[in-house]
């Protein structure tokens, strides 16, 4: 993987539990950097002897003149988040990927409804700055939290609602005030942004009541976005890659758009796309190898394929023809893949 090293700019420490770390990118990095919101990092994380993938949300607005920045929660044995919020100072070097996820506003006009449960603001934060900067619609903030405490970005939410005030609403929800959310509540709360493009970031089971609660509000599935994040495998335990014994495998011409070319590759019985890419040289975004972080998400433009495994797609992402190229397998003779500019 083409990992590059990056120096920390600055630790801020956001929460008791949660810390933002910012990447200074030198000028001949830029375009490689450039990002969209709601996309995330990749880091390399040490750890005995062994490198961690581990996949953070960009907190910082593209439209910004500001460092990337990720806001890390530490989590209960959590190997990379402990490590990184108890290790990392200003002027270290970590290695990381370039940006990548589809976690992305089509566009940026309209209203957004934006549901977040903890540390799942860090993307749609990024969504709601460059809203409020670069567009003009409305945006509703729904962020549930544990107690007071854990309230992430408070101050900057804070400073976002007195300059945007007919703009961004911000209710906040804590679980120790009001207990979790259930899906009534959170249909009532999405009441007025029935028309919006919603994206939810958080638990699993706080985005999975969100997404029945705007349904049961009104808003068409396609409108609605969810982020999934799982913890990937350690480099040593990631599978190299190559052909697989696959039932119904073919050979296949694969035609694929990436980075703004069209390429045309042979692909042997049962080779795994993501592999027969870099058998050619081609550099597609890729992560963990194991069908769960969702950074080689693609569009199947035609062609039939069969995903070995798949922790990062649903059922709606899947009817809109996304797959993942690391666990995609050809099933017909043809296939085009086209990858997120």
């Amino acid at each position: 993987m083409n990992y590059i090293a990056l120096e920390v700019a600055e630790v801020i420490q956001e929460t008791h539990d949660s810390c933002s770390f910012e990447f200074s990118v030198p000028q001949e990095q830029s375009e490689r950097f450039r990002y969209r919101p709601g996309q995330f990092l990749t880091l390399r994380i040490p750890y005995q002897g062994d490198w961690l993938p581990r996949c953070y949300s960009l907190s910082s607005s593209p439209f910004a003149s500001e460092n990337l920045r990720v806001t890390v929660k530490r989590v209960a044995d959590g190997r990379g988040s402990n490590w990184l919020c108890d290790q990392i100072r200003p002027g270290d070097r970590i290695e990381v990927l370039p940006p990548a996820g589809v976690f992305v506003p089509r566009q940026l006009d309209g209203d957004f409804l934006l549901l977040a449960g903890g540390s799942g603001v860090t993307p749609v934060l990024s969504i709601l700055r460059s809203v409020l900067s670069q567009a003009a619609g409305r945006v509703r903030l729904i962020y549930a939290n544990r107690d007071e405490a854990s309230v992430i970005f408070r101050d900057l939410l804070q400073q976002l609602v007195a300059a945007y005030p007919e703009r961004l609403q911000v209710v906040h929800w804590l679980a120790s005030v009001q207990g979790h959310p259930n899906v009534p509540q959170l249909a009532h709360l999405a009441a007025g942004f029935e028309h919006a493009e919603a994206f939810i970031c958080g638990p699993e089971p706080f985005m999975d009541a969100g997404v029945a609660a705007l349904k049961q509000a009104g808003l068409a599935p396609a409108a609605i976005h969810v982020e999934r994040f799982v913890s990937l495998p350690s480099e040593s335990e990631q599978p190299q890659g190559g052909v697989v014994e696959h039932e119904g495998a073919l050979a296949t011409t694969l035609t694929v758009e990436l980075d703004g070319e069209v390429r045309e590759i042979d692909c042997q019985p049962g080779e795994l796309l993501l592999s027969a890419m870099q058998r050619e040289g081609m550099e597609p975004p890729h992560s963990c190898l194991v069908g769960s972080c969702a950074s080689c998400m693609c569009t199947l433009v035609s062609g039939e394929v069969d995903l070995l495994h798949n922790d990062a797609l649903d059922e709606q992402e899947l009817s809109e023809g996304w797959t993942l190229a690391c666990q995609a397998v050809a099933t017909s003779d043809k296939v085009h893949l086209r990858f997120p500019d």
